[in-house]
């Protein structure tokens, strides 16, 4: 049996150093708070104030101690204006290190937040001034990147303004910000993790798969490497019971801005009986495109326009696993709600997410990958053949009898800025050993890499990204967007997060014009804490 009770030892080590002690009882920020009828109060600001401590917080009828932003789980609305510049002061009142990382933001890499590479992280007792001017527009998210505070409540949603008019029409807006929340110790469970893989993972592999995927380490099961038994999916703070909802007028063009801010969770999302039409990715607008449901991998965003009728809607964010779910509602008024869908059932991995498209039979008659990393304990699962798999929806979503979106859809409303073709081409493979729970780069963990990867400043690059592992891992570059090459030429969409499905060879153009040291990592939590990371510097430094 699991213990699944909270730890509050190790919570209440992270003492409050605040004057007063001050804590927090049943409260939201604004932007979250339910039955909302308008957006979030001030527009653009310039200047905030954050403080990361400790605070009680009611979740899911339970009152544990997270860590907080300005006393709430998730933290405050940061809304900027594109072109301006904006001060953020953070106070950190724990009695351990901490940072926040703008996630997606182009800045100085001195302001990426990431201890250790762009600056020194925030002490106890102290105060760190995040200065830069906002050069982008759309929807984004903050978090820590110091140890596993995120997934202790440290993460809140950013919305920056166009400087200009806003391509999207909308008549209303909401943030639907999804997350997952454990009432154990983060630490533990990464320590039950690497004590048994399927600690969380209540299903066994049955049938005649079961020795192959044995061979290859793993359990056809393995969708998420924490479910529903260890998560509490959470929207925008609240669980299924508290059911967040926003009010709106029929006929409304209301603007949803989904944020994926979970430490290990993909969502499939959707609104039953009401078409979604996506236009941005990644807070970059795309041409539109009509959709019944979208997966969200851990760390993307995406913004949707719906038109209600005079009647309450279900929003159902769904774990990939199908596990668990969170949900959430739209109404023209409050206390108003609707049916909530069934969970389907779980989904498992197929041959063709073990490079084999077709029962196993035509993947060895195709040349093998090439794996440019070395053998050993932590590189276990090699797909025999990687493949394009743009077209389609995510695990769980191949049959669905309605639309899905697929990378293959997006298409940037924009030309992109360079158009120029890649002058290098580096191929990085994703690995690891989930039954030893391992998890790298090229059969590297991060502390094991003898550098950084180096980009020559100016350059233009293509990136492949070679999954070697039977999990999607969300894979995010600091500092600098990508363009996923999935055939739109100068419109491949801009993204800071590209989702790489099992057994696939994903390819994304970057222009090296940040200089300074970045972050380059899986942004399954667990998975970057067991290496799954590296960093990149961009210099004029000659390259060998």
């Amino acid at each position: 049996m699991h213990d699944n009770s909270l730890s509050r030892r190790r919570f209440l080590q992270r003492a409050l150093l605040l004057s007063g002690g001050a804590t927090l009882f049943g409260h939201l920020p604004l932007w979250a708070a339910s039955a909302q009828t308008t957006a979030f109060g001030a527009g653009a600001r310039d200047r905030f104030d954050l403080t990361i401590g400790a605070s009680t917080v009611p979740i899911a009828g339970q009152s544990p101690t997270a860590l907080t932003i300005n006393g709430t789980v998730p933290g405050p609305l940061l809304r900027f204006r594109e072109g301006q510049p904006v001060t953020l002061n953070v106070s950190n009142a724990l009695a351990e290190d901490t940072s926040l990382h703008w996630h997606g933001l182009i800045l100085p890499t001195d302001m990426d937040g990431v201890p250790g590479l762009s600056f020194d992280g925030i002490g106890p007792n102290s105060q760190y001034r995040y200065h830069f001017d906002v050069r982008q527009s759309g929807t984004y998210w903050y978090h820590s990147h110091s140890g596993l505070q995120e997934q202790s409540g440290v993460y809140g949603p950013i919305i920056i303004d166009p400087a200009g008019d806003d391509p999207v029409q909308y008549d209303r807006e909401f943030i639907v910000l999804l997350s997952d929340w454990t009432f154990e110790d983060p630490d533990r469970m990464f320590a039950n993790l690497k004590v048994a893989d399927d600690y969380y993972n209540p299903n066994r592999p049955t049938g005649n798969l079961t020795s192959m995927w044995s061979r290859m380490r793993m359990s056809p099961t393995d969708i998420a490497d924490v479910s529903g038994l260890g998560y509490t999916y959470l929207l925008n703070g609240l669980d299924s019971a508290a059911n967040w909802s926003g009010i709106f007028n029929a006929g409304e063009r209301v603007r949803l801005r989904f944020i994926n801010g979970s430490a290990m969770s993909f969502f499939n999302v959707r609104i039953p009986e009401l078409e979604m039409t996506v236009v941005q990715a990644d807070g970059q607008n795309i041409e539109p495109v009509v959709v019944d449901e979208f997966q969200i991998g851990t760390a993307e965003t995406y913004d949707v326009v719906v038109t209600p009728a005079e009647r309450a809607y279900t929003i159902m964010a769904e774990s990939a696993d199908r596990s668990g779910y969170v949900r959430g509602t739209l109404a023209p008024q409050a206390g108003m709600t609707a049916a909530v869908p069934s969970l389907r059932e779980p989904p498992t991995l197929s041959m063709r997410d073990m490079g084999m498209s077709h029962g196993g039979h035509s993947g060895h008659r195709m040349p093998p990958l090439e794996h440019h990393h070395p053998a050993g304990p932590g590189v276990a699962n090699l797909s025999e053949m990687a493949m394009s798999r743009l077209d389609e929806a995510g695990i769980g979503l191949e049959q669905v009898p309605h639309r899905a979106l697929r990378y293959s859809q997006l298409r940037s409303l924009d030309r992109n800025k360079d158009t120029r073709k890649p002058g290098r081409r580096l191929e990085i493979h994703l690995t690891g050993n989930m039954h030893r729970y391992m998890w790298s780069f090229d059969g590297l963990k991060f502390s094991e890499v003898e550098g950084p990867i180096l980009f020559r400043y100016g350059e233009r690059l293509r990136l492949t990204l070679v999954n070697d592992t039977m999990m999607a891992h969300p894979i995010h570059l600091h500092g600098m967007f990508v363009e996923l090459v999935n055939g739109n030429g100068d419109f491949n969409p801009r993204k800071h997060t590209v989702v790489v499905k099992p057994a696939e060879r994903l390819q994304v153009d970057v222009t090296a014009d940040a200089p300074g040291h970045w972050a380059f990592h899986c942004h399954l939590l667990f998975h970057m804490k067991a290496g799954m990371m590296h960093s990149v510097r961009v210099s004029d430094e000659v390259l060998t």
